[in-house]
């Protein structure tokens, strides 16, 4: 099952749902702004794409770059579960894939 990571009042978030509509996939929404994250969930998606936290993080977000600079992936890992703004979204989850969808074209890739 395909699941995406998301903000339903991100611009990018409603394209992407729209998009999966279109091509008939369905897939669970994961409010991770609403319910939270734990650190070892966000563990879990970094795994999944592949690449480190930083790539994860939303640099608009105030003390984002400092954490990126810093370069300490726990440190990140715990922000992020502390504090789920700093997450980029959407991250679209198929199987053990993920992709962050920036474009959203990105979250074909996995499906």
């Amino acid at each position: 099952m395909v699941a995406v990571y998301e903000k339903r009042t991100c611009t990018t978030c409603r394209k992407l749902a729209q998009l999966l509509a279109e091509r008939g996939i369905d897939f669970d929404r994961v409010e991770y702004h609403v319910l939270g994250l734990t650190e070892d969930e966000v563990r879990s998606l970094v795994a999944k794409t592949g690449g480190s936290a930083a790539d994860l993080l939303r640099m608009r977000e105030p003390g984002a770059k400092e954490l990126a600079a810093a370069g300490d992936e726990d440190a990140i890992v715990a922000a992020m579960a502390e504090r789920p703004e700093l997450l980029q979204r959407p991250i679209v989850v198929n199987g053990d894939r993920a992709v962050l969808a920036r474009p959203i074209e990105r979250a074909l890739e996995i499906l």
